[in-house]
């Protein structure tokens, strides 16, 4: 088979359960640009306030631009799909959704584990915090681990390129890179192996780091005399936990749903495409609207805003 094949996607349960094709377009279409304002607004706001120019701010941009990515690397393709009621996609197109897919997994775990280590700097080490997180020492973070990132995720599916596939028939909704290897007819076993090392590097380093972090996180403020700080770093500490174990859940059930057969393919879909839609959701509610500094400047500018718009213009003479 060549590979530009077209192959048939299963089409979705819910999407035969309604009587219409419009009101499931509609709530993706509405999810979709929700996830876009949202994030766009966090990206928005820090980078026109310099006060926000601060190591966890600019890993929270990132963050939310890899969270726009995500949405996107899936809603526009599963919009055409309901609309056009098409569930073929050619091998190539997925191939390339696939790769920002895992590139978007991939950069949550990354850039999540660097904001675990700016906390641990901010809370056990405030003293020399402005010395270790420097502009240039900030820089090479997230150029590390976003070329990190881009060059794992490229020799990913640069293995799969040279093997032939003999299906065409997907059952997912998603082109991750399990799906795709149930399509090949040979290199299973190369991809499998260099597909658990990336699985266990991602998740290994993300645990490590972030069990780490929050034990010494932990001790400190329990050992911390003032009030005040301990629970403004609890806060923090708890808001990054729960989107860390958010991601951990819904990227850990997943693959091992593919690797099991006892676990019904609907669920698997369901949970494939949460992926796309709760961190993504959660990230700029739980980071960046609940972060006081963020808040107040969004709210400042609507205040302005709606000012500016109610105060009548003055004539002018001349």
């Amino acid at each position: 088979l060549a590979t530009y094949n077209r192959m048939n996607l299963t089409p979705h349960p819910l999407c035969l359960s309604f009587i219409s094709i419009y009101p499931t377009f509609i709530f993706g279409l509405i999810t979709y640009l929700f996830i876009l304002l949202c994030n766009l607004t966090v990206v928005v706001t820090i980078c026109m306030n310099r006060n926000l120019h601060k190591p966890m701010y600019i890993l929270l941009l990132n963050l939310e631009i890899n969270d726009a990515m995500g949405a996107t690397s899936l809603f526009p393709q599963l919009l055409y799909s309901i609309w056009s009621q098409d569930r073929s996609i050619s091998y190539s197109a997925c191939l390339l959704q696939g790769f920002f897919v895992h590139l978007y997994g991939g950069a949550s775990y990354v850039i999540l584990t660097a904001m675990a280590y700016d906390r641990y700097i901010a809370i056990c080490c405030p003293l020399r915090y402005g010395a270790i997180m420097t502009t240039n020492n900030l820089v090479k973070i997230i150029t590390g681990m976003w070329l990190l990132n881009f060059i794992l995720i490229t020799v990913v599916f640069s293995i799969l390129v040279p093997y032939r596939i003999c299906q065409t028939h997907m059952t997912d909704l998603v082109c991750y890179k399990a799906t795709l290897m149930k399509l090949l007819c040979d290199g299973i076993e190369v991809n499998n192996i260099f597909g658990l090392f990336c699985i266990v590097f991602y998740h290994g380093l993300a645990l490590f780091v972030v069990v780490f972090t929050y034990i010494h996180i932990l001790i400190t403020c329990v050992t911390n005399k003032q009030s005040d700080a301990k629970i403004k770093a609890l806060q923090t500490c708890g808001t990054h936990l729960v989107v860390f174990l958010l991601l951990e859940f819904n990227t850990l059930f997943p693959i091992l749903a593919h690797r099991s057969e006892f676990v019904p393919g609907f669920l698997r879909r369901v949970f494939s495409i949460s992926n796309f839609i709760f961190p993504p959701l959660v990230n700029p509610l739980v980071y960046g609207f609940k972060t006081k500094e963020i808040r107040q400047k969004i709210f400042t500018y609507f205040k302005n805003k709606k000012i500016s718009m109610q105060l009548p213009a003055w004539p002018t003479f001349g």
